[in-house]
């Protein structure tokens, strides 16, 4: 689950940290790009994990040369999801996203919304949620 405070321009992610076991919180400032982890103390994090999901994402229509990956990247930094976007071979473009179902449904149809985007078909399925920060194309 990502927040956002509006006070201090800052992403808090709760996840749990693969090699111990322990929750943790990321923390992303905005503007500055930079990722710091900080241990969960609030006893929010484990509530909170609970509606973190991955999906994997498989786009067709108009969506290679009209900045879908750029838009894609822009419209998770802002919403706090993580994960990763590309151009596949067949037309398509792929995309894995995590955050809270609500977050990633408004991903996706803040996406079909966009200017020369035309989406004509999606195919998603759940997959395991990771521990990662930021999205990116690749």
């Amino acid at each position: 689950m990502s927040i956002f405070d509006f006070k201090r321009k800052k992403y808090r992610t709760f996840l749990q940290d693969s090699e111990t076991g322990e929750e943790i919180a990321e923390e992303y400032e905005k503007g500055r790009g930079v990722w710091k982890k900080h241990d969960v103390q609030d006893g929010k994090g484990s509530e909170m994990r609970e509606d973190l999901i991955r999906k994997h994402y498989w786009f067709s229509g108009r969506v290679q040369g009209v900045g879908f990956r750029y838009r894609a990247c822009y419209i998770a930094s802002s919403l706090g999801v993580t994960g990763w976007v590309r151009n596949n071979w067949d037309d398509r473009v792929e995309m894995e996203a995590q955050g809270s179902r609500e977050l990633l449904a408004q991903m996706v149809e803040m996406l079909g919304r966009q200017r020369f985007i035309e989406i004509e078909g999606i195919e998603e399925r759940v997959i395991p949620v990771e521990v990662e920060s930021g999205f990116y194309s690749r």
